[in-house]
């Protein structure tokens, strides 16, 4: 017999429940996602977020990228003003166009996470990663959770607020840089991108680790 159709966070396979079985309904279990892997330009940025059991988000949130832009902003504020109520808690945590070069994207990426759960007020018991990766930088024990932004809600959430401000840091480096359209590609290779760089070359935002992917 089939399965029925079930909604994204129900108890199916939760990994939230799972963990909160094994730790404790009181432990403190995050969510921590990223967004700026895969650009040619621009730092990546990671963030971490804890949502209480009474947190109304969480029958909100989603993956980023199944939202509008306008939408995500929405949430983001949302999530700010549950940080004030004391029913969730954020940390954001980036690493430089400089440190990807010099680390590799991978362990920049770990960096960024872990810069973003050392900024949580809470003390997490346990940090969800959204992916097949477990970063081994983290102050506290981790689990990588492969699709966890569509199964999650804490990275959902982490999920929104690291592609939010990401975007926003892309559009204000667009300001300085317009020809290579970053307020529309965030720093991606698209044609449009790729077509500035051959014309224009690079400039110090590009990531000169990545190659000819950058060139």
């Amino acid at each position: 017999m089939a399965k029925p159709k079930r909604d994204a966070f129900d108890a199916w396979d939760d990994p939230l429940e799972r963990a909160r079985s094994r730790l404790g309904a009181a432990a403190r279990i995050v969510g921590v996602d990223e967004a700026g892997r895969g650009p040619l330009a621009g730092p990546v940025v990671a963030a971490a977020a804890w949502l209480a059991e009474d947190c109304p988000l969480i029958a909100m949130v989603a993956d980023s990228k199944t939202l509008s832009a306008p939408r995500r902003e929405t949430l983001f504020a949302a999530l700010r003003l549950e940080v004030a109520a004391g029913r969730a808690d954020l940390g954001i945590g980036a690493a430089s166009v400089a440190e990807i070069d010099a680390l590799n994207i991978l362990h920049a990426n770990d960096l960024a996470m872990a810069r973003a759960v050392a900024r949580l007020t809470v003390e997490p018991a346990l940090a969800l990663i959204d992916g097949s990766w477990r970063p081994r930088t983290l102050r506290c024990p981790a689990e990588p959770v492969v699709k966890g932004d569509a199964r999650v809600p804490a990275i959902a959430a982490a999920s929104i607020v690291a592609k939010v401000v990401r975007d926003r840091a892309m559009a204000k480096l667009d300001r300085r840089h317009p020809i290579y359209g970053w307020a529309k590609n965030a720093g991606y290779p698209t044609k449009a991108h790729r077509a500035a760089i051959d014309e224009h070359g690079l400039c110090p935002h590009h990531r000169r680790s990545f190659g000819r992917a950058a060139r």
